[in-house]
């Protein structure tokens, strides 16, 4: 039966997930050569892509609704062949405007990544089962950000950045067709009839709720810092502070993103352990937002020996891999039938996170003289280090003061 449902249901959900993962990770290689080509400056690069979380974040509370009311399938097959076309306008565009409203509109598209997979779940397996298969399906979809670092830096000189955006408008209308053909609709729920008044009444009681405003704010910022820099600054980070060439950068990305399967697998294994023993739901998640903080501290150090650079990076990737098991834990404080509302309504938080982090660092790094060779000072990015690292230190607090009154 397991084996069956990750084959039907986890698999498709997943490959879309890999294209959310893909879309958010290809500006961190692009990046650099779009600043380049188009002339862009790091608050240009840095609000386009930002673009693209604010359009995820402005879709989740109705994504939410839609999930709950129609089911992963249905919604999820929609989104794919519109992020078809947000990477179809990304391919074609020439100036910043086009470039920003491809963004949108992936941003659009690629929204039900993750919570897609976190209703299905809900749907079709056991509570116990769901942090477990959740970090299958979040390792798989970490591939994305795999598919689109090494391989996309050995294509760039080939097909250049346009050919890789029609490379990904492929891939999206066919994990648009493999969740049409494969995943079951959402099972019925007996009772009355739901209507759209009654939907949107739900999600402002969710909204209003002290138990979801105590933990979720908390929970967002722990994949705030993946969203952030993996989205766009990993990428010159590794350019500017440590001295690393395009392919060596992709590289180091290229590991990361197996870094990220590793931990989501970890993460939700560990989830699962301890809700079998008895342990606080948030313990996996304080334990990941607590290295993150530390691990900041190190990038802070400006750090350019490449064995200690890729180190810190590759924990960064599996400490930071533990945000879904932050949002099941969160998840299964309301009913099952609420799992997409809820899933949402805290995803709005972490890229409302994101889009302003990202669009911070990239204000920072443009206080600093832009250096010889075209790129940004390493002060800066160990100013916009602290920023992110001093909020999910206040994270940490926040959420061990919920875990004590909940307990």
């Amino acid at each position: 039966m397991l084996s069956r449902m990750l084959v039907q249901v986890t698999f498709p959900l997943a490959a879309a997930n890999v294209m959310n993962q893909a879309a958010r990770m290809v500006m961190a290689i692009v990046g650099p050569v779009l600043a380049v080509e188009l002339g862009l400056s790091a608050v240009e690069l840095g609000v386009l892509a930002a673009s693209l979380f604010a359009a995820y974040a402005a879709t989740q509370l109705p994504l939410g609704v839609a999930l709950d009311a129609f089911g992963a399938r249905r919604v999820q097959t929609a989104l794919m062949l519109l992020t078809a076309i947000g990477f179809a306008t990304f391919a074609l565009s020439s100036d910043f405007a086009w470039l920003a409203l491809a963004r949108i509109i992936l941003g659009i598209g690629i929204s039900a990544g993750l919570m897609a997979v976190i209703k299905a779940h809900a749907d079709w397996y056991e509570r116990s089962r769901v942090a477990h298969v959740t970090g299958i399906a979040t390792a798989l979809g970490s591939l994305g950000s795999a598919l689109t670092t090494t391989p996309v830096q050995a294509m760039l000189p080939a097909i250049g950045w346009r050919g890789v955006f029609w490379g990904l408008c492929l891939l999206a209308l066919a994990a648009a067709a493999w969740i049409f053909l494969s995943v079951p609709d959402k099972p019925r729920v007996p009772g009355p009839a739901r209507t759209l008044r009654s939907d949107i009444a739900l999600s402002g009681r969710i909204l209003a709720s002290r138990t979801f405003w105590r933990v979720a704010p908390a929970v967002a910022t722990l994949s705030m810092f993946n969203f952030a820099y993996l989205g766009l600054w990993a990428g010159p980070w590794l350019r500017d502070v440590a001295g690393l060439d395009g392919p060596a950068r992709a590289g180091v990305l290229f590991v990361y993103t197996f870094a990220m399967v590793a931990g989501s697998m970890l993460a939700g294994s560990a989830a699962s352990r301890a809700n079998a023993a008895g342990l606080p739901p948030f313990i996996v998640p304080i334990v990941a937002l607590t290295g993150m903080v530390v691990l900041q501290a190190g990038l802070m150090l400006q750090p350019s020996q490449p064995p200690v650079v890729l180190a810190l990076w590759l924990a960064i990737a599996v400490f930071g891999a533990g945000g879904p098991v932050g949002y099941i834990a969160l998840c299964q404080m309301f009913p099952p039938e609420q799992t997409g509302r809820v899933s949402t309504a805290v995803n709005t938080l972490t890229l409302g996170f994101a889009f302003l982090v990202q669009a911070a660092i990239g204000w920072i790094l443009d206080l600093w003289p832009r250096t010889a060779s075209g790129g940004w000072d390493p002060d800066g990015y160990s100013w916009a280090l602290a920023l992110s690292a001093g909020l999910q230190a206040l994270a940490v607090m926040a959420m061990a003061t919920a875990q004590r009154r909940r307990h």
